[in-house]
């Protein structure tokens, strides 16, 4: 198989070691009713349109408010949280290594404040050729859909069969898969094999001897 012709990028969980955080603002919400944001809400609520995970967090204990209180809450506390994101161990030398080799781009479900803002101390944001946001008016449908993925590909001149996406929640791998692309997997406390079974590979991390042919 020849070389990919572009390679897609999600940030949360991918890229950046987010995913704690969005667990810990979501605890601090759930704090004042006494609720407890455990690991399986985590699998249910990652890597998808916000809109349906708060609906799912809201429903699942009753809460008092409604979904953009909810979001709004929540953004106040990831503001906070996200200036000071790590990195995903060998993300950046991973980008490095590959850029000017072939176009690479950013597909991330966040809101483009929010994106800017986990992003502004990492020397590596200017890597990408095209950076796609979930709130950005060109984007339909949210993971597991495939139209954050079809968008990228197209502001890179790239066919969406020839395009490898790197993703590490089950609604990633699924809008890949749908978008005709192929999957890379990152493996993640999150989701378990069997969850991530429709990529193209699993991966323990990132590596730049990782064969993409």
């Amino acid at each position: 198989m020849a070389q990919p012709a572009a390679l897609l990028f999600d940030l949360d969980g991918t890229l950046l070691d987010t995913e704690p955080l969005y667990t810990l603002a979501s605890q601090r919400i759930l704090d004042r009713f006494g609720a407890i944001f455990s690991m399986s809400l985590k699998r249910r609520t990652m890597g998808g349109d916000s809109r349906v995970s708060a609906r799912t967090v809201i429903d699942e204990f009753d809460l008092p408010m409604t979904v953009d209180e909810y979001l709004d809450e929540r953004a106040g506390h990831l503001r906070d949280l996200f200036v000071a994101a790590p990195e995903i161990d060998g993300a950046g030398a991973f980008l490095n290594h590959w850029y000017g080799r072939v176009p690479m781009g950013l597909a991330t479900s966040s809101p483009r404040e929010m994106a800017d803002l986990k992003l502004q101390r990492r020397s590596w944001k200017h890597l990408f050729d095209a950076v796609i946001c979930g709130d950005d008016n060109s984007v339909g449908a949210a993971k597991p859909a495939p139209d954050i993925f079809l968008v990228c590909a197209s502001a890179l001149n790239q066919p969406a069969a020839d395009c490898v996406v790197f993703e590490d929640s089950p609604n990633g791998v699924t809008a890949a898969n749908a978008a005709g692309m192929r999957a890379v997997a990152l493996r993640n406390q999150y989701a378990d094999d069997d969850a991530l079974s429709g990529a193209w590979r699993l991966i323990d991390g990132w590596s730049t001897d990782l064969e993409l042919d």
